[in-house]
């Protein structure tokens, strides 16, 4: 279960530091937070707790700004990674 954790931890951090790169307003000790913040400026109601009275495509507008974001870094960070090795394949 130890593995899990800190990849999640390692996640979370990541996404911490995208988001805030994408200007949000994030607590690096509450990354999971932020998906309140990204969801107020799409003007989605999320909320703590049940959101049951959200649809699928409201939720996934705030899922898609945040994976999105990340992936668009991983993307980033693969092709700076390859440019200086680029014998790697």
């Amino acid at each position: 279960m130890s593995r899990r954790r800190n990849r999640s931890n390692r996640l979370d951090a990541f996404k911490a530091e995208v988001m805030k790169k994408q200007g949000y307003s994030v607590d690096p000790n509450q990354p999971d937070q932020v998906k309140y913040e990204v969801a107020k400026s799409l003007g989605v109601p999320l909320t703590q707790g049940d959101n049951g009275h959200l649809t699928t495509e409201s939720v996934g507008k705030v899922g898609g700004q945040i994976g999105g974001a990340m992936v668009k870094e991983m993307v980033r960070m693969a092709q700076e990674q390859l440019a200086k090795n680029p014998k790697q394949k």
